[in-house]
């Protein structure tokens, strides 16, 4: 009898951690879910960011051509000293948005640095959730067949206990 309640209490023990095993596996794939999309996520800030660094890109070169021809216009109206000083004014606001823009797109490039090393890093916890995952699946899977095997051989007992 002691031998029966020897395998019931292995039957018992691989019950416990085949539930433990799932939970655990179940916990993992839940991770698994919530930093694909915070990737996705972050992803998509990177290619906003992106989008905007363009267009801070394309209205920093328009206002340089815009600084160029107001510095052409003040050098040819030199002798016309209200028109110069009106394009002095002009040029100084096209030159202080320059800068903002400027200013505006390191700001957006450091934004995207720092998203991209965040990009990786989720990427590369990801992959170690998925690895450890795969090796909760494989224990899962060979604490179910040890769970089988148990149970056949407890069947087979109680076959040889039936027919004596």
């Amino acid at each position: 009898m002691s031998s029966l309640e020897t395998i019931k209490q292995k039957l018992s023990s691989l019950r416990s951690e085949v539930e433990e095993t799932s939970a655990k596996n179940e916990e993992l794939q839940a991770e698994v879910k919530n930093l694909k999309q915070e990737s996705i996520s972050k992803e998509q800030e990177i290619k906003s960011l992106t989008h905007r660094n363009g267009l801070l890109e394309a209205e920093v070169e328009k206002l340089e051509a815009g600084i160029k021809e107001a510095k052409e216009i003040a050098g040819q109206s030199r002798d016309h000293s209200t028109q110069n000083e009106s394009l002095q004014r002009r040029l100084q606001l096209l030159e202080d948005e320059a800068e903002e823009a400027d200013r505006n797109m390191r700001e957006t490039n450091d934004k995207l640095r720092q998203t991209d090393v965040k990009a990786g890093h989720y990427e590369r916890k990801v992959q170690a959730l998925e690895a450890a995952r795969d090796q909760w699946e494989e224990k899962y899977e060979e604490m179910n067949a040890r769970y089988k095997a148990v149970q056949k051989e407890l069947k087979d007992f109680q076959d040889e206990i039936g027919n004596i």
